[in-house]
């Protein structure tokens, strides 16, 4: 299943709630304003700020 169209509705958790940039290849998500990085297993993106790394 192709998960790319609904990667690109999700946004960022914190506050300004920009749009994330989805790595296939990575399996993450980067927020465009404060560049952290949201990890994606199994197919579910973990948008826990507390779990985020910055880019």
């Amino acid at each position: 299943m192709d998960f790319t169209e609904l990667f690109q509705q999700l946004r960022c958790p914190d506050e300004h709630h920009a749009e994330l940039a989805y790595d296939a290849a990575a399996q993450t998500l980067t927020c465009t304003v404060c560049r952290r990085v949201f990890r994606i297993e199994d197919n579910v993106p973990v948008l826990l700020l507390d779990e985020a790394q910055t880019a």
